[in-house]
Formats: structure tokens, sequence, C-alpha cells
């Protein structure tokens, strides 16, 4: 007998603390007020009946909580998402900054830019950025054209690559170069992008070679590569010390 009422006593606490009290037990009828249910429920015992109503708790307290995971888990698969999004926009603003940047510097080359006149004594290979063959020039612009007007990357890059097989030996061959290591660069297509890169640096007198000597430190950078990115850097340093690609080559060292 001690023990059944230590047994009463101790789910009493146990109601108690989850705020049910049963100071007076009161007839207990279901929803549809059936009459059997409440001749069932009347002829339980207290403990009975403690039993019951912790149970059913229970049974609330594990549904309402399996609800919170299961929200929880969706909130952080939004939050992820969400970073995910972010984190892509911000490398597509960085790409096209990186563009825009080079986009500029052809506006500012065009704008000071002389196309030299062709002369019956002219023997030595035209000098600078512009040739003084009316078709090579014209296809060359209008690649460039294709990135500066009408923002046409893909159709940029294969002009360029045209380009290239028409003028092997042209004059803006190195320009070229650079500028579809530029377009395969914002398209993270790495592997084009060195290809173009590494054909730049070979021309020793080319004044986009330590801007691609920049970018070659980029993508080993990008491929997770900190020890060759660090000697494409330092060789910027090195060989065009005070240039603004040094400088930039400089941050990236620190």
């Amino acid at each position: 007998m001690f023990s059944n009422i230590k047994h009463i006593i101790s789910l009493t606490l146990l109601a108690s603390a989850a705020n049910l009290a049963f100071a007076a037990p009161a007839p207990v009828s279901d929803i549809g007020g059936s009459t059997s249910s409440s001749r069932s429920y009347s002829n339980e015992t207290d403990i009975q009946r403690l039993e019951r109503l912790l149970e059913n708790r229970n049974r609330v307290q594990l549904q309402m909580q399996q609800q919170l995971d299961s929200m929880a888990l969706e909130i952080s698969e939004l939050r992820g998402q969400i970073e995910k999004n972010n984190y892509d926009m911000q490398q597509m603003l960085q790409r096209q900054r990186e563009l825009f940047v080079e986009l500029d510097k052809v506006r500012q080359e065009k704008a000071t830019a002389v196309v030299p006149v062709e002369t019956p004594a002219a023997t030595s290979e035209p000098k600078g950025t512009f040739s003084s063959n009316a078709d090579e020039q014209t296809e060359y612009q209008n690649a460039v054209d294709l990135i500066l007007k009408k923002r046409d990357y893909t159709g940029a890059i294969a002009a360029f690559v045209q380009f290239q097989k028409d003028y092997p030996d042209s004059s803006f061959t190195p320009n070229s170069h650079y500028w579809l290591g530029q377009l395969y660069f914002a398209k993270k297509q790495d592997k084009e992008a060195v290809k173009s890169f590494a054909a730049v640096i070979s021309y020793k007198d080319s004044n986009k070679r330590a801007d691609a000597l920049v970018k070659l430190g980029d993508i080993a950078e990008r491929n997770n590569n900190a020890e060759q990115a660090k000697k494409y850097y330092q060789q910027v340093v090195t060989e065009y010390p005070g240039s603004a690609s040094a400088n930039i080559a400089q941050e990236k060292l620190k």
C-alpha cells in the first residue's frame, strides 16, 4: 500500500510540473459526448488518469517538436540558398567590374590613338595598337565593338578567335589574346584563359603583359594554387615596379 501511495505522489508531482492540476476530479467525456466513454473514464483510478494525461501531453510535445525541427530545417535550407545567391551575385559583379575596367582602357586607347598612313616608302612593320591594314583593323575593331557596344561576349570570343586565324602576324595579336583571356576569365573558363594570357606574356613589349601576369596569378589563386599565384604576383612587382599592375600584385601578396 505504501508503494502505491508513493507512486501516486510521484505522478502528482510530475503532473503539477506540467501545469496540470487535479485537486478535484471531474467527469471526463469525449468531444462527441459519448456516454460509454464517460463511463469508461469514470472507472479510471487517479493513477491511470494521470498516466493517460501525461501520455497525451508527451504525444503533443513530440508532435510540436517534430514540426519545429521541420521548420528549422526549411529555414536552414532557405538561408543556405540566400547565401549562395548572394555569393554568386558578388562574383558576377566582380567579373563585370574587371571587364569594364578593361573596356575603359580600350576607350581611352581609341580616343588617343592615331591610325598611321601607309606610304609607298614605308618598309617597316606597323607599330603600336593600330594597323595600317584597313581590313585587319576593321575586323579587330568589330570584335572590340562586340564587347563595348553590344555586350555580346560570346560573339566577341568567336570574333577574336577568327581574327587570329585571319591575321596571325597582326600587330593586334597581343591585344586579341589579352581580350580573349579576359572574356574567358569572366566566364570562368580558366583553362582557355591561361592559354590566352600565357600568349600575351610571350610578347615582351606588349603593354598588356603586366596585366596578363596579374590575371594568371588570379587564376592560380582561384584554383587554390597559392604558391603559383605568388610567383606571378612577385614577377609583376619585380619586372614592372611602380606600375598600376605592380601595385595590384603587391596588395595581393600581403
